[in-house]
């Protein structure tokens, strides 16, 4: 979507409405599925019933090509992940090939803050998109529940005598709620006497970063997903042992909240393709990508599978590779880096009142951050290619610019107009997308191996995805690195929490930067996801509302249609 649109171009939400949603039975049968493996929500969206999931999971081998789409880091001007994600889906069906994408669920926050829905957008869109981005099929509010309900046995605990003697200024677990709170952040609860709960400090963070919300789209079956909620470490004694879940004893109650909310979530795209939206943790503070068991179901019904993962190669591409492959042991086929004109020119300097006017010198500049990237991608050995994402109006000398600019770095540059025109628009990088499939062989690799030290890992992602010198900790954070290690966590994998905005970990930071630092402020053990989340800069897994909100401009009409959404 762009803000250089003719202001007669009808909103998403009205392109949206005015498609004719196929029954999702329909929908189903594309995929080789059976009325009985589907669970109808309504007419247009289903559940993938768990017998259907069970079977399939048997299929352990990838019989699909697997394709993530990601981008530059984002900016004002908008890049269309999730919108190319979507039209490269139906551009690839469109060829002949049978495909099926896999997408994260939006999370409320950002519905309700600045960034808006999470279903695509323009002619490239998942629906139906309101339900979409609002409660879907209840898979959020489960995931909340379930977190919440391990608190409240946490304080219920110590209130009723605390016999693993928890010591309530170690309690590492947080509640949770799926709206952008900053007042949440830090409280105090157990207020009012001694009939209520000790008191104590602790916070909120939103639900797209918790760690249910991981371990739900890193799970593969219900045993799996009870024995992970298990072993979430919820804080520790006041002689320092650590405290899992499993002794607090409502691991299995969570499972009950979380059983039906398990099972992929079966819609359309506007040109009635299959899609699988399942999942929504953040790219940025937490590891940014759509379910598992979506992605293998996918993978088993389909010849190519088009995925995305959060914001930028930097964050959601890299943990892509290195937490979600690895944990799967997918092996991803090819790479689309998505970027616009506008949005390199931002990343160049340029400012968003200038994006208008040519720039040839800002959109180098630009370039030069798209070009650390697909030095990005290549550390993964994966087959790539740039999607460049055409906003009505770019101008034909700078589209050229950015082509010339590809070919210096040994990469394609498709040109797509799948926000204007679908799937239809996304014909040219779909067939990209399949030379690359059909002629190109991927050499696969991590960027660490397990028995890596955890503060190696942390170097290798700072030094080879974000282009810095090196890290920064101080002692007393260095030692608990030590420690994690010492307690049986030093082979999980690393899940940095990073500005999305730059390369660095200074958001104002555009373009390439070189020979800077990335300070590092705490790490936290997230063992039930089975990862090592470490926080850099000033990120939080909390965020704020913007000055004005989205929410200011969502309402039902007259009709009682929703009605501001985008």
């Amino acid at each position: 979507m762009s803000d250089a649109d003719p202001p007669t171009w009808p909103s998403d939400i009205e392109i949206a409405r005015a498609a004719t949603p196929a029954p999702i039975a329909t929908i189903a049968e594309k995929l080789g599925l059976e009325p009985d493996d589907i669970e109808p929500y309504g007419r247009d969206k289903a559940k993938i019933t768990r017998s259907a999931v069970a079977r399939l999971a048997t299929q352990r081998s990838q019989t699909g090509k697997l394709v993530l789409v990601t981008a530059i880091n984002p900016t004002k001007a908008g890049e269309g992940k999730t919108t190319t994600t979507v039209g490269l889906g139906d551009g690839l069906n469109r060829i002949g090939t049978r495909t099926t994408i896999c997408l994260r669920e939006p999370s409320l926050g950002p519905c309700f803050g600045m960034k808006g829905g999470a279903a695509g957008g323009g002619k490239a869109q998942v629906i139906p998109m309101e339900d979409i981005n609002l409660h879907f099929t209840g898979d959020f509010h489960a995931i909340g529940l379930a977190h919440n309900l391990l608190a409240a046995a946490i304080d219920n605990h110590i209130h009723q005598g605390n016999s693993l003697g928890i010591d309530p200024r170690r309690i590492t677990w947080k509640r949770t709620i799926d709206l952008n709170e900053r007042a949440l952040r830090d409280i105090v609860i157990g207020l009012g006497g001694v009939g209520n709960a000790m008191p104590r400090e602790t916070g909120f963070e939103i639900t797209a970063a918790s760690e249910v919300m991981a371990i739900f789209c890193l799970a593969e079956t219900l045993d799996d997903l009870r024995t992970r909620l298990g072993a979430i470490v919820i804080g520790q004694t006041y002689d320092r042992r650590s405290v899992v879940a499993s002794e607090i004893g409502v691991q299995g109650a969570m499972v009950a909240l979380l059983r039906d909310a398990f099972s992929p979530n079966l819609v359309q795209t506007l040109e009635n393709n299959p899609a699988l939206v399942h999942g929504g943790p953040f790219g940025n503070i937490a590891h940014g990508c759509n379910s598992i068991i979506a992605t293998r179901v996918a993978l088993g019904l389909s010849d190519v599978v088009v995925t995305e993962a959060g914001f930028g190669a930097d964050l959601g591409a890299e943990k892509f590779m290195n937490i979600k492959c690895r944990k799967a042991g997918f092996e991803p086929d090819a790479v689309v880096i998505v970027a616009t004109v506008r949005a390199l020119k931002l990343q160049g300097g340029a400012s968003t009142k200038e994006l208008s006017e040519r720039d040839d010198k800002a959109l180098a500049k630009g370039i030069a951050h798209l070009a650390k990237h697909v030095e990005t991608i290549r550390e993964f050995g994966v087959p790539l290619c740039v999607g460049l994402n055409v906003f009505v109006g770019d101008a034909e000398e700078e589209l050229a610019i950015v082509d010339a600019a590809a070919e210096e770095l040994g990469v394609r540059v498709v040109r797509s107009t799948h926000w204007e025109h679908g799937g239809e628009g996304a014909e040219d990088l779909a067939r990209e997308v399949k030379r690359l499939l059909d002629e190109e062989e991927p050499q696969f690799r991590l960027l660490y191996e397990d028995d890596v030290p955890l503060l190696e890992k942390v170097r290798r992602i700072a030094q080879k995805v974000y282009g810095a010198e090196d890290i920064v900790a101080d002692t007393k954070l260095r030692a608990r690195f030590r420690r994690l290690e010492r307690e049986g966590y030093g082979r999980l994998p690393i899940c940095m929490a990073k500005t999305q905005y730059s390369l660095s970990t200074d958001p104002d930071l555009k373009g390439r930067p070189r020979h800077h630092h990335v300070p590092l402020r705490d790490v936290e053990v997230r063992a039930g996801a089975g990862f090592v989340l470490v926080l850099t800069g000033d990120i939080m897994t909390m965020p704020g509302l913007p000055r004005v909100p989205a929410a200011e401009q969502i309402d039902i009409d007259a009709d009682g249609e929703i009605i501001g959404l985008f």
